[in-house]
Protein backbone atom coordinates (compact mmCIF):
# COMPACT_ATOMS: atom_id res chain seq x y z
CA UNK A 1 0.00 0.00 0.00
CA UNK A 2 3.23 2.85 0.90
CA UNK A 3 4.22 1.71 -2.74
CA UNK A 4 1.87 4.99 -3.83
CA UNK A 5 4.32 7.26 -1.56
CA UNK A 6 6.73 6.86 -4.80
CA UNK A 7 5.14 9.26 -6.64
CA UNK A 8 6.56 12.24 -5.76
CA UNK A 9 3.34 14.63 -6.55
CA UNK A 10 1.18 12.29 -3.91
CA UNK A 11 3.99 11.81 -1.56
CA UNK A 12 3.62 15.22 -0.60
CA UNK A 13 -0.24 15.82 -1.17
CA UNK A 14 -0.72 12.78 1.79
CA UNK A 15 1.67 14.93 3.92
CA UNK A 16 0.00 18.35 3.39
CA UNK A 17 -3.09 16.18 4.41
CA UNK A 18 -1.57 14.59 7.73
CA UNK A 19 -0.22 17.55 8.87
CA UNK A 20 -3.63 19.65 8.24
CA UNK A 21 -5.24 16.59 10.02
CA UNK A 22 -2.74 16.93 13.22
CA UNK A 23 -3.49 20.87 13.00
CA UNK A 24 -7.15 19.76 12.96
CA UNK A 25 -6.97 18.22 15.72
CA UNK A 26 -5.12 20.31 18.42
CA UNK A 27 -7.85 23.01 17.25
CA UNK A 28 -10.44 20.77 18.52
CA UNK A 29 -8.90 20.34 21.67
CA UNK A 30 -8.20 23.81 22.36
CA UNK A 31 -11.31 25.32 21.21
CA UNK A 32 -13.19 22.97 24.03
CA UNK A 33 -10.93 24.54 26.55
CA UNK A 34 -11.33 28.02 25.05
CA UNK A 35 -15.30 27.83 25.11
CA UNK A 36 -14.68 26.28 28.84
CA UNK A 37 -12.84 29.78 29.44
CA UNK A 38 -15.44 31.99 27.75
CA UNK A 39 -18.72 30.07 29.05
CA UNK A 40 -17.86 27.99 31.71
CA UNK A 41 -20.34 25.52 32.48
CA UNK A 42 -22.20 26.43 29.40
CA UNK A 43 -19.08 25.23 27.33
CA UNK A 44 -21.24 22.49 26.27
CA UNK A 45 -24.29 24.77 24.53
CA UNK A 46 -21.24 26.50 23.19
CA UNK A 47 -19.20 23.64 21.51
CA UNK A 48 -22.41 22.44 20.12
CA UNK A 49 -23.63 25.17 18.12
CA UNK A 50 -20.21 25.30 16.80
CA UNK A 51 -20.69 21.42 15.52
CA UNK A 52 -23.51 22.57 14.23
CA UNK A 53 -21.94 25.71 12.42
CA UNK A 54 -19.64 23.38 11.02
CA UNK A 55 -21.63 21.29 9.09
CA UNK A 56 -24.22 24.32 7.74
CA UNK A 57 -20.94 25.31 6.43
CA UNK A 58 -19.73 22.00 4.62
CA UNK A 59 -23.55 21.72 3.65
CA UNK A 60 -24.37 25.08 1.74
CA UNK A 61 -20.49 26.07 1.28
CA UNK A 62 -19.27 23.17 -1.03
CA UNK A 63 -21.52 23.11 -3.89
CA UNK A 64 -21.16 26.51 -3.94
CA UNK A 65 -17.68 26.42 -4.29
CA UNK A 66 -17.29 23.53 -6.29
CA UNK A 67 -19.46 25.54 -8.97
CA UNK A 68 -16.13 27.36 -9.40
CA UNK A 69 -13.80 25.68 -8.27
CA UNK A 70 -12.61 24.23 -12.08
CA UNK A 71 -12.31 27.38 -13.39
CA UNK A 72 -9.37 28.39 -10.72
CA UNK A 73 -6.36 27.03 -10.42
CA UNK A 74 -6.13 24.21 -8.36
CA UNK A 75 -2.72 24.84 -6.45
CA UNK A 76 -4.37 28.22 -5.71
CA UNK A 77 -7.65 27.34 -4.33
CA UNK A 78 -6.17 24.75 -2.13
CA UNK A 79 -2.81 27.47 -0.80
CA UNK A 80 -5.35 30.45 0.01
CA UNK A 81 -7.89 27.53 1.62
CA UNK A 82 -4.78 27.04 4.24
CA UNK A 83 -3.85 30.52 4.36
CA UNK A 84 -7.16 31.30 5.28
CA UNK A 85 -7.26 28.31 7.71
CA UNK A 86 -4.11 29.53 9.62
CA UNK A 87 -5.44 32.98 10.09
CA UNK A 88 -8.47 32.11 11.31
CA UNK A 89 -6.68 29.72 13.61
CA UNK A 90 -4.08 32.78 14.66
CA UNK A 91 -7.18 34.93 15.63
CA UNK A 92 -8.98 32.02 17.55
CA UNK A 93 -6.60 32.58 20.79
CA UNK A 94 -7.91 36.45 21.08
CA UNK A 95 -11.39 35.96 21.31
CA UNK A 96 -13.53 36.77 24.18
CA UNK A 97 -16.79 36.69 23.15
CA UNK A 98 -19.10 33.31 22.26
CA UNK A 99 -20.15 34.79 19.11
CA UNK A 100 -16.81 35.80 17.57
CA UNK A 101 -16.17 31.60 18.50
CA UNK A 102 -19.35 31.66 16.03
CA UNK A 103 -17.32 33.50 13.31
CA UNK A 104 -14.44 31.74 13.24
CA UNK A 105 -15.60 28.93 13.00
CA UNK A 106 -17.60 29.49 10.08
CA UNK A 107 -14.61 31.35 8.18
CA UNK A 108 -12.41 28.31 9.50
CA UNK A 109 -15.32 25.26 7.85
CA UNK A 110 -15.79 26.96 5.01
CA UNK A 111 -12.35 27.22 4.02
CA UNK A 112 -12.54 23.74 4.72
CA UNK A 113 -15.24 22.79 2.66
CA UNK A 114 -13.50 24.64 -0.03
CA UNK A 115 -9.85 22.49 0.15
CA UNK A 116 -11.40 19.19 1.11
CA UNK A 117 -13.36 18.34 -2.28
CA UNK A 118 -10.85 20.10 -4.38
CA UNK A 119 -8.07 17.78 -2.91
CA UNK A 120 -9.76 14.67 -3.60
CA UNK A 121 -10.95 15.40 -7.04
CA UNK A 122 -6.86 16.17 -7.59
CA UNK A 123 -5.76 12.80 -6.21
CA UNK A 124 -7.30 10.70 -9.09
CA UNK A 125 -6.09 12.85 -11.61
CA UNK A 126 -2.54 12.76 -9.89
CA UNK A 127 -2.54 8.77 -9.54
CA UNK A 128 -4.58 8.17 -12.81
CA UNK A 129 -4.16 3.87 -12.72
CA UNK A 130 -7.07 2.69 -10.14
CA UNK A 131 -4.89 0.14 -8.45
CA UNK A 132 -2.60 3.34 -6.89
CA UNK A 133 -5.51 5.41 -6.59
CA UNK A 134 -7.34 2.57 -4.55
CA UNK A 135 -4.50 2.53 -2.21
CA UNK A 136 -4.42 6.05 -1.89
CA UNK A 137 -8.11 6.14 -0.34
CA UNK A 138 -6.95 3.78 2.24
CA UNK A 139 -4.18 5.83 3.32
CA UNK A 140 -6.37 8.45 3.47
CA UNK A 141 -8.90 6.47 5.62
CA UNK A 142 -5.72 5.44 7.38
CA UNK A 143 -4.64 8.88 8.58
CA UNK A 144 -8.15 10.41 9.69
CA UNK A 145 -7.96 7.20 11.90
CA UNK A 146 -4.65 8.09 13.29
CA UNK A 147 -5.38 11.31 13.79
CA UNK A 148 -7.87 11.08 15.91
CA UNK A 149 -6.00 8.35 18.29
CA UNK A 150 -2.82 10.74 17.73
CA UNK A 151 -3.60 14.38 18.24
CA UNK A 152 -5.63 14.06 21.17
CA UNK A 153 -2.16 12.51 22.72
CA UNK A 154 0.06 15.13 21.25
CA UNK A 155 -2.71 17.68 22.76
CA UNK A 156 -2.18 15.96 25.97
CA UNK A 157 1.37 16.10 26.10
CA UNK A 158 1.86 19.63 24.83
CA UNK A 159 -0.09 20.51 27.59
CA UNK A 160 2.34 19.91 30.41
CA UNK A 161 4.26 22.19 28.76
CA UNK A 162 2.22 24.85 27.50
CA UNK A 163 -0.90 26.93 27.93
CA UNK A 164 -4.22 25.77 26.17
CA UNK A 165 -3.70 28.79 23.56
CA UNK A 166 -0.48 27.43 22.14
CA UNK A 167 -2.34 25.08 20.65
CA UNK A 168 -3.53 27.43 18.02
CA UNK A 169 0.02 28.05 16.82
CA UNK A 170 0.50 24.05 16.29
CA UNK A 171 -2.86 24.49 14.19
CA UNK A 172 -1.34 27.51 12.21
CA UNK A 173 1.77 25.69 12.09
CA UNK A 174 -0.11 22.35 10.40
CA UNK A 175 -1.63 24.86 7.83
CA UNK A 176 1.20 26.26 6.76
CA UNK A 177 2.87 23.40 6.32
CA UNK A 178 0.18 21.90 4.25
CA UNK A 179 0.22 25.45 2.07
CA UNK A 180 3.61 25.24 1.49
CA UNK A 181 3.64 21.54 0.64
CA UNK A 182 0.77 22.19 -1.85
CA UNK A 183 3.27 24.88 -3.33
CA UNK A 184 6.12 22.36 -4.05
CA UNK A 185 3.93 20.53 -6.34
CA UNK A 186 2.81 20.97 -9.93
CA UNK A 187 -1.17 19.34 -9.77
CA UNK A 188 -2.46 18.28 -13.25
CA UNK A 189 -5.07 20.51 -14.53
CA UNK A 190 -9.14 19.97 -14.46
CA UNK A 191 -10.79 18.43 -17.30
CA UNK A 192 -12.37 22.11 -18.67
CA UNK A 193 -16.05 22.26 -17.32
CA UNK A 194 -18.93 23.54 -19.34
CA UNK A 195 -19.00 27.46 -19.54
CA UNK A 196 -23.02 27.41 -20.10
CA UNK A 197 -25.52 27.47 -17.30
CA UNK A 198 -26.42 29.57 -14.94
CA UNK A 199 -24.57 29.97 -10.95
CA UNK A 200 -27.18 27.86 -9.61
CA UNK A 201 -27.44 25.09 -12.70
CA UNK A 202 -23.71 25.27 -11.39
CA UNK A 203 -23.67 24.61 -7.72
CA UNK A 204 -26.38 22.02 -8.02
CA UNK A 205 -24.64 20.08 -11.07
CA UNK A 206 -23.22 17.64 -8.09
CA UNK A 207 -26.30 16.77 -6.75
CA UNK A 208 -28.28 16.50 -10.00
CA UNK A 209 -25.27 13.88 -10.75
CA UNK A 210 -26.02 12.08 -7.66
CA UNK A 211 -29.29 11.70 -8.20
CA UNK A 212 -29.30 10.57 -12.02
CA UNK A 213 -26.87 8.00 -11.50
CA UNK A 214 -27.90 4.46 -9.82
CA UNK A 215 -24.55 4.18 -7.97
CA UNK A 216 -24.35 7.31 -6.69
CA UNK A 217 -27.82 7.44 -5.58
CA UNK A 218 -27.24 4.47 -3.40
CA UNK A 219 -24.21 6.36 -2.32
CA UNK A 220 -26.74 8.92 -0.73
CA UNK A 221 -28.41 6.13 1.16
CA UNK A 222 -25.04 4.60 2.67
CA UNK A 223 -24.09 7.88 3.90
CA UNK A 224 -27.02 7.91 6.13
CA UNK A 225 -26.27 4.62 7.20
CA UNK A 226 -22.43 6.02 8.07
CA UNK A 227 -23.76 9.09 9.79
CA UNK A 228 -26.47 6.95 11.94
CA UNK A 229 -23.45 4.78 13.40
CA UNK A 230 -20.61 7.63 13.54
CA UNK A 231 -23.52 9.97 15.42
CA UNK A 232 -24.07 6.63 18.03
CA UNK A 233 -20.23 6.57 18.62
CA UNK A 234 -19.18 10.07 18.72
CA UNK A 235 -22.08 11.60 20.56
CA UNK A 236 -22.89 8.73 22.98
CA UNK A 237 -19.43 7.15 23.67
CA UNK A 238 -19.22 9.18 26.99
CA UNK A 239 -22.49 8.42 28.17
CA UNK A 240 -22.09 4.74 27.99
CA UNK A 241 -18.57 4.66 29.64
CA UNK A 242 -19.73 7.33 32.56
CA UNK A 243 -23.19 7.14 32.96
CA UNK A 244 -23.76 3.16 32.18
CA UNK A 245 -21.08 1.59 33.04
CA UNK A 246 -18.91 4.22 35.47
CA UNK A 247 -15.96 4.07 34.39
CA UNK A 248 -12.96 6.28 33.95
CA UNK A 249 -12.00 8.96 31.10
CA UNK A 250 -9.12 6.47 30.32
CA UNK A 251 -11.90 4.17 29.44
CA UNK A 252 -13.26 6.37 26.87
CA UNK A 253 -10.19 6.61 25.08
CA UNK A 254 -10.70 2.64 24.92
CA UNK A 255 -13.74 2.53 23.30
CA UNK A 256 -12.76 5.33 20.88
CA UNK A 257 -9.65 3.34 19.72
CA UNK A 258 -11.58 0.28 19.17
CA UNK A 259 -13.67 1.92 16.57
CA UNK A 260 -10.79 2.91 15.12
CA UNK A 261 -8.75 -0.17 15.38
CA UNK A 262 -11.43 -1.54 13.21
CA UNK A 263 -11.39 0.90 10.58
CA UNK A 264 -7.72 0.69 10.01
CA UNK A 265 -7.85 -3.10 10.00
CA UNK A 266 -10.25 -2.74 7.11
CA UNK A 267 -8.50 0.09 5.37
CA UNK A 268 -5.50 -1.27 5.63
CA UNK A 269 -6.76 -4.98 3.85
CA UNK A 270 -9.48 -3.01 1.54
CA UNK A 271 -6.61 -2.30 -1.29
CA UNK A 272 -6.63 -6.20 -1.73
CA UNK A 273 -10.00 -6.92 -1.26
CA UNK A 274 -10.99 -4.24 -3.94
CA UNK A 275 -8.82 -6.18 -6.61
CA UNK A 276 -10.78 -8.70 -6.47
CA UNK A 277 -14.16 -8.02 -5.34
CA UNK A 278 -16.57 -5.16 -6.95
CA UNK A 279 -16.89 -2.11 -5.19
CA UNK A 280 -20.61 -2.55 -4.75
CA UNK A 281 -20.38 -5.83 -2.35
CA UNK A 282 -18.03 -4.54 -0.44
CA UNK A 283 -19.69 -1.03 0.33
CA UNK A 284 -23.19 -2.70 0.47
CA UNK A 285 -21.77 -5.43 2.58
CA UNK A 286 -20.65 -2.61 4.85
CA UNK A 287 -23.74 -1.31 5.72
CA UNK A 288 -25.61 -4.26 6.18
CA UNK A 289 -22.76 -4.97 9.12
CA UNK A 290 -23.83 -1.67 10.69
CA UNK A 291 -27.33 -3.11 11.86
CA UNK A 292 -24.93 -6.73 13.37
CA UNK A 293 -23.30 -4.04 15.53
CA UNK A 294 -26.42 -1.52 15.98
CA UNK A 295 -27.91 -5.11 17.46
CA UNK A 296 -24.91 -6.34 19.53
CA UNK A 297 -25.73 -2.50 21.23
CA UNK A 298 -28.91 -3.10 21.80
CA UNK A 299 -28.25 -6.28 23.78
CA UNK A 300 -25.75 -4.30 25.68
CA UNK A 301 -28.23 -0.95 26.20
CA UNK A 302 -30.87 -3.53 27.26
CA UNK A 303 -28.76 -5.46 29.80
CA UNK A 304 -29.00 -4.94 33.05
CA UNK A 305 -25.98 -6.63 34.80
CA UNK A 306 -23.03 -9.25 33.42
CA UNK A 307 -19.44 -8.79 32.71
CA UNK A 308 -20.29 -9.41 29.31
CA UNK A 309 -21.48 -5.67 28.15
CA UNK A 310 -18.35 -3.92 28.77
CA UNK A 311 -16.75 -6.09 25.96
CA UNK A 312 -19.61 -6.45 23.91
CA UNK A 313 -20.02 -2.39 23.19
CA UNK A 314 -15.72 -2.47 22.63
CA UNK A 315 -16.58 -5.22 20.15
CA UNK A 316 -19.65 -3.59 18.76
CA UNK A 317 -17.55 -0.45 18.35
CA UNK A 318 -14.72 -2.08 16.41
CA UNK A 319 -17.45 -4.02 14.08
CA UNK A 320 -19.04 0.06 13.69
CA UNK A 321 -15.49 1.16 12.31
CA UNK A 322 -14.71 -1.63 10.16
CA UNK A 323 -18.49 -1.45 8.68
CA UNK A 324 -18.04 2.83 8.08
CA UNK A 325 -15.03 2.15 6.56
CA UNK A 326 -16.02 -0.38 4.39
CA UNK A 327 -18.35 2.00 3.17
CA UNK A 328 -16.52 5.29 2.81
CA UNK A 329 -13.16 3.66 1.57
CA UNK A 330 -14.33 2.64 -1.55
CA UNK A 331 -16.76 5.72 -2.26
CA UNK A 332 -13.59 7.74 -4.29
CA UNK A 333 -13.27 5.10 -6.63
CA UNK A 334 -16.99 5.15 -7.03
CA UNK A 335 -17.43 8.76 -7.81
CA UNK A 336 -14.39 8.89 -10.05
CA UNK A 337 -15.61 5.66 -11.90
CA UNK A 338 -19.05 7.76 -12.42
CA UNK A 339 -18.67 11.10 -12.96
CA UNK A 340 -16.94 12.71 -15.90
CA UNK A 341 -13.76 14.41 -15.30
CA UNK A 342 -15.22 18.01 -15.94
CA UNK A 343 -17.47 16.93 -13.53
CA UNK A 344 -15.42 15.63 -11.05
CA UNK A 345 -14.81 18.29 -8.65
CA UNK A 346 -18.76 19.27 -8.48
CA UNK A 347 -19.42 15.78 -7.51
CA UNK A 348 -16.70 15.56 -4.89
CA UNK A 349 -18.76 18.31 -3.75
CA UNK A 350 -21.61 17.38 -3.83
CA UNK A 351 -20.06 13.81 -2.08
CA UNK A 352 -18.65 16.02 1.23
CA UNK A 353 -22.07 18.57 1.08
CA UNK A 354 -24.84 15.54 1.38
CA UNK A 355 -23.15 13.11 3.77
CA UNK A 356 -22.20 16.23 6.41
CA UNK A 357 -25.87 17.03 5.66
CA UNK A 358 -26.77 13.54 6.97
CA UNK A 359 -24.65 14.37 10.35
CA UNK A 360 -26.45 17.52 10.63
CA UNK A 361 -29.31 15.10 11.17
CA UNK A 362 -28.01 12.43 13.06
CA UNK A 363 -25.56 14.14 15.53
CA UNK A 364 -28.68 15.79 17.39
CA UNK A 365 -31.26 12.69 17.27
CA UNK A 366 -28.55 10.78 18.63
CA UNK A 367 -28.13 13.63 21.60
CA UNK A 368 -31.62 14.17 21.71
CA UNK A 369 -33.17 10.46 22.10
CA UNK A 370 -30.18 9.56 24.01
CA UNK A 371 -30.91 12.32 26.62
CA UNK A 372 -34.50 11.96 26.60
CA UNK A 373 -35.86 8.73 25.89
CA UNK A 374 -33.04 6.64 27.00
CA UNK A 375 -30.09 5.27 25.35
CA UNK A 376 -31.60 2.41 24.10
CA UNK A 377 -34.33 4.21 22.23
CA UNK A 378 -31.75 6.40 20.84
CA UNK A 379 -30.21 2.57 19.38
CA UNK A 380 -33.31 1.61 18.14
CA UNK A 381 -33.98 4.37 16.00
CA UNK A 382 -30.56 5.01 14.28
CA UNK A 383 -30.10 1.31 13.77
CA UNK A 384 -33.74 1.09 12.56
CA UNK A 385 -32.53 4.12 9.86
CA UNK A 386 -29.62 2.52 9.16
CA UNK A 387 -31.00 -0.64 7.98
CA UNK A 388 -33.79 1.03 6.31
CA UNK A 389 -30.99 3.10 4.39
CA UNK A 390 -28.81 0.13 3.70
CA UNK A 391 -31.70 -1.81 2.12
CA UNK A 392 -32.42 1.51 0.15
CA UNK A 393 -28.88 1.36 -1.06
CA UNK A 394 -29.03 -2.25 -2.39
CA UNK A 395 -31.88 -1.51 -4.07
CA UNK A 396 -31.08 1.55 -5.55
CA UNK A 397 -28.35 -0.06 -7.16
CA UNK A 398 -28.66 -3.09 -8.76
CA UNK A 399 -25.74 -5.21 -9.75
CA UNK A 400 -26.04 -4.59 -13.13
CA UNK A 401 -25.46 -0.77 -12.78
CA UNK A 402 -22.13 -1.51 -10.89
CA UNK A 403 -19.35 0.87 -12.99
CA UNK A 404 -16.50 -0.62 -14.89
CA UNK A 405 -13.08 -0.58 -13.52
CA UNK A 406 -11.32 1.94 -16.06
CA UNK A 407 -7.84 -0.14 -15.56
CA UNK A 408 -9.81 -3.19 -16.65
CA UNK A 409 -10.88 -1.59 -19.69
CA UNK A 410 -8.25 0.75 -20.86
CA UNK A 411 -9.89 1.26 -24.38
CA UNK A 412 -12.75 2.91 -23.45
CA UNK A 413 -11.41 5.13 -20.51
CA UNK A 414 -13.34 8.37 -20.45
CA UNK A 415 -10.61 10.32 -19.91
CA UNK A 416 -8.78 9.10 -23.47
CA UNK A 417 -5.47 9.10 -22.47
CA UNK A 418 -2.95 8.40 -25.46
CA UNK A 419 -5.68 8.51 -28.19
CA UNK A 420 -5.21 9.97 -31.56
CA UNK A 421 -7.20 12.78 -32.37
CA UNK A 422 -9.97 11.19 -34.56
CA UNK A 423 -10.44 8.19 -32.37
CA UNK A 424 -14.03 6.37 -32.25
CA UNK A 425 -13.80 6.60 -28.54
CA UNK A 426 -12.88 10.42 -28.63
CA UNK A 427 -17.02 10.68 -30.17
CA UNK A 428 -18.08 8.53 -26.60
CA UNK A 429 -20.51 11.19 -24.66
CA UNK A 430 -20.61 11.20 -21.10
CA UNK A 431 -18.46 8.87 -19.09
CA UNK A 432 -18.81 5.53 -20.73
CA UNK A 433 -18.78 3.55 -17.11
CA UNK A 434 -21.48 5.41 -15.88
CA UNK A 435 -24.30 4.36 -18.27
CA UNK A 436 -26.49 1.40 -16.69
CA UNK A 437 -25.12 -1.87 -16.89
CA UNK A 438 -21.48 -0.53 -17.68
Amino acid sequence: MLSVLRDRTYRRLFAAQAVALTGTGLATVALSLLAYDIAGNDAGRVLGTALAIKMVAYVLVAPALGAFAARLPRRTLLVGADLTRAAVALCLPLVDQVWQVYVLIFLLQSASAAFTPVFQAAIPDVLPEERDYTRALSLSRLAYDLESLFSPALAGLLLTLVTYDRLFTGTVLGFLASAALVVSVTLPKPAAAPAAGSARTKATAGARLFLRLPPLRALLALNLAVACASALVTVNSVVYVKGVFGLSAGSLSLALGCYGAGSMAVALLLPRVLDRVPDRRVMLGGALLLTVAFAGTGAVAAGRDGSWRWPALLAAWAVFGAACSMVLTPTGRLIRRSAPPADRTAAFAAQFSLSHGCWLLTYPLAGWLGATAGLGWAVAALGALAAGAGLTAVRLWPASAQPAARDRHPAVDHERRGLAPGHPHHRVTGPIDARPGA
